[in-house]
């Protein structure tokens, strides 16, 4: 979709930045802790590897990428005859940047005029990962690019989920499409239609379309978040046109699963991580991008990968950031 996304170009940061980059820090401490003290004052021996080994399968790197991430620190000592831990701590950032910067794309720039309107952004994701949390902060985060914004609540399944987004709709002043009464039987896919329908007589900028938290085991809810998107395409054959799943960082090697169903079934282009506010370990990061660079080198020719959009880590409006990877792993290792 030509002329929709920005480059990103460094900048100084300004005051938010460095205080949402100082709660990241603070959301990651007891990972990079971890590794700062393996890393420090001592010389590189086996013993080293393998106690990193263990650090990084301890913060939910996984498997796969942990064996990766170790193969190139052996790899790199070898060729640079590397010596101290604070050299491999150096050369374990650059591995965690060149694995990790697949997952940072542009921005969206959906201020561009050729691009669609409105914008439609499907949410998906399972109960208690902060999806319509993520909705309420995307709304204040593109208000504040001065874009309309009109929420979809698609979530009929869940009974709060309708006067939670409403409680989001009037803390950013911000239209809520909903069924009235808030029906538990309310058809979900007929409110986002209506939505968008709705969004286009307004002339609104970006609809953002909630949809009922499953589990990928609950396949009557899967058939319908496929069915959902099926019915925004007869409002907008170009929508969604972007369909984002929402993670939640402490769930682990769990997130990895969730995002391999969901992408089965919808077609994922980017992801929301919620939760680096403490307790999450950061490494699901890496399992991430091994799992998409191993989907692509079995399908060659495939063209559509999705982008880490969004990171969060606390409950305030402001505590959603879009992912910069440099910024990420320095908050993981400096």
């Amino acid at each position: 979709m030509l002329g929709l996304f920005k480059k990103n170009t460094p900048s100084a940061p300004s005051n938010s930045t460095a205080s949402f980059l100082g709660r990241l820090k603070e959301g990651l401490r007891n990972t990079g802790s971890r590794l700062t003290a393996l890393l420090t004052g001592r010389r590189i021996d086996e013993a080293l590897f393998e106690e990193l080994e263990s650090a990084l399968l301890a913060a939910d790197t996984g498997v796969d990428a942990t064996s990766y991430l170790i193969a190139q620190l052996r790899e790199r000592a070898r060729k640079d005859r590397l010596e101290t831990a604070e050299e491999l701590k150096s050369a374990l950032h650059q591995g965690l940047v060149e694995l990790l910067r697949p997952l940072e794309q542009p921005d969206l720039l959906i201020e561009d005029a050729n691009r669609p309107r409105p914008f439609v952004i499907m949410l998906a994701g399972v109960n208690g990962a902060g999806k319509t949390t993520s909705i309420g902060k995307l709304a204040k985060l593109f208000q504040s690019r001065n874009l309309s914004v009109l929420l979809a609540a698609g979530d009929t399944f869940r009974a709060a989920a309708r006067e939670q987004l409403a409680v989001w709709g009037e803390k950013n002043n911000v239209t809520v499409i909903s069924q009235p009464g808030g029906s538990h039987s309310a058809d979900p896919a007929a409110v986002i239609f209506d939505a968008i329908q709705a969004g286009r007589a307004r002339g609104i900028d970006i609809v953002l379309a909630d949809t009922a938290g499953r589990l990928p085991t609950q396949l009557h809810l899967m058939e319908e978040v496929k069915k959902i998107k099926r019915v925004i395409a007869k409002a907008d054959a170009s929508a969604p046109h972007e369909v984002w799943l929402v993670l939640d960082a402490n769930t682990g090697q769990n997130a990895i699963s969730q995002l391999k169903s969901f992408d089965d079934a919808i077609g994922v282009t980017g992801v929301i991580l919620t939760k680096l506010d403490g307790t999450a370990k950061g490494g699901v990061l890496a399992a991430m991008a091994r799992m998409q660079s191993a989907s692509l080198a079995r399908d060659a020719g495939a063209s559509r990968t999705w982008a880490l959009r969004y990171i969060g880590v606390g409950e305030g409006l402001d505590d959603l950031q879009p992912f910069r990877v440099e910024q990420f792993v320095t908050a993981l290792l400096d």
